[in-house]
């Protein structure tokens, strides 16, 4: 009877779980990519958003109700949302709900972090949701991942939360929250950022790292929310707060990426990306138009979902006979190309480049318009830029630094207020 009980609970596992995707983030360290959109609204590959992986990830796994709770910057997102994702038959009982901060009425609060964005959509979790298991998942992270096995893993253990972890150098380590564990993957302690953190039971180089997608028995849940909140002590976190506390009780078990994962590169190992710096969001677009890129976009077997769009073909043309025009490149539809040269980058949708331009290792959001004779280089452009005719990007890092922001490795950030700057400069010097 208890088997007949355990095999019907799995089988509609999907039909009793929510999914929670914390997506109110700002994501400063993307500088003025963030200023007008919340860092799961930023684009990424070409024609999708950060925050289409995770939405994806639950469409791939069965997983069809869905919660995403904005906060930051909203309007962006809540508009892709609503314009690219609004598809799921509600008759169903398949949504993907929009949870955007409010102040209610025994609350005056915003959301004050991970755990109270929960907390403050907790009743009508139990009201109108009614789940009895809850997903969480950061909406920031580019990775392919099958929800539906962590959640049987988390059943099968008998765990009341189950945390999501990736392995990693145990150098590299102290940049995460790490789990220690049992042979099991019972979690035996949990150390934010550890200067010695905590090695694997069988392989003494490498560490769990906590991916911050959390599996939670919905009463648990419940139950540690309403205690954090009459915490004063409290930070609200999930990491900080909730997931120590889970530890001290003995019910938290660690799921692996590498068992469920989908996205695998050329070699079979494991993807999982935060693109949360200026340099790390070039370089994974620049992994992208590799001979062998780490993220396949194009595996049908696991598709990434975006907001579809209407837009001409890329056209290309090109007077001069034989130049050398474009290579190794991603350009999205809608792209005007006239005599210029493209390589090693990524053109986002109705990016027009003019005559004679030279666009090397850039990644070009979209709706930017590159004038005649301009040269980029190792940059990134935010939508909506007008590129003036003669213009050098990514050439003279002296000059760049004085209108542009700059990262660690010599990435350039351009963005149109800083190309409105620059224009006044050089009107109030012609005066």
């Amino acid at each position: 009877m208890l088997k007949q009980e355990a095999s019907t609970d799995r089988r509609n596992l999907a039909a009793q779980t929510l999914v929670l995707i914390l997506a109110g983030g700002r994501g400063s360290r993307l500088y003025e990519l963030t200023d007008m959109r919340a860092k799961p609204a930023v684009y990424f590959g070409g024609s999708r958003r950060i925050i289409d992986f995770a939405l994806s990830n639950c469409i791939n796994s069965n997983l069809l109700k869905i919660g995403v709770i904005t906060q930051y910057a909203a309007h962006s997102l809540l508009r892709h949302l609503q314009r690219g994702w609004s598809f799921l038959p509600y008759e169903r009982n398949q949504y993907i709900d929009m949870l955007p901060a409010r102040q209610q009425i025994d609350d005056k609060t915003w959301y004050r972090g991970t755990a109270d964005a929960v907390y403050q959509n907790m009743e009508m979790m139990k009201s109108h949701y009614r789940p009895k298991y809850v997903v969480i998942l950061a909406g920031d992270h580019i990775y392919k991942m099958n929800y539906n096995k962590m959640l049987e893993d988390h059943v099968d253990s008998g765990a009341k939360c189950t945390v999501g972890c990736i392995e990693v150098p145990r150098e590299q380590a102290t940049e995460f929250g790490v789990m220690a564990v049992n042979e099991k993957l019972k979690v035996k302690a949990f150390v934010e950022k550890p200067s010695d953190p905590p090695a694997m039971p069988d392989k003494p180089n490498s560490s769990l790292a906590s991916m911050g997608i959390y599996v939670f028995d919905a009463d648990y849940l419940y139950e540690m929310l309403e205690q954090e909140v009459s915490n004063p002590d409290t930070s609200h976190d999930f990491g900080k707060d909730i997931i120590p506390k889970a530890v001290e009780q003995g019910v938290i078990y660690a799921h692996p990426f590498e068992r469920s994962c989908e996205g695998r590169n050329t070699t079979g190992a494991i993807y999982w990306r935060d693109v949360g710096t200026i340099d790390s969001y070039w370089s994974a677009h620049m992994d992208l138009v590799s001979e062998k890129p780490q993220l396949d976009l194009y595996d049908e077997s696991w598709p990434i979902h975006g907001r579809p769009q209407q837009t001409a073909p890329a056209r290309f043309f090109y007077k001069k006979s034989r130049a050398h025009t474009l290579d190794n490149s991603l350009i999205a539809g809608g792209c005007v190309i006239t005599d210029a040269e493209i390589s090693n980058s990524v053109l986002f949708g109705r990016v027009h480049v003019n005559e004679d331009s030279i666009i090397e290792q850039a990644v070009i959001l979209p709706q930017v318009k590159i004038g005649r004779n301009c040269v980029i280089k190792r940059a990134v452009v935010d939508r909506h830029c007008d590129i003036p005719d003669g213009l050098q990007i990514g050439v003279d890092p002296e000059q760049d630094a004085k209108y542009f922001r700059i990262s660690k490795n010599g990435i350039v950030l351009v963005c149109q207020k800083m190309l409105d700057k620059l224009a006044k400069e050089k009107a109030s010097q012609t005066a």
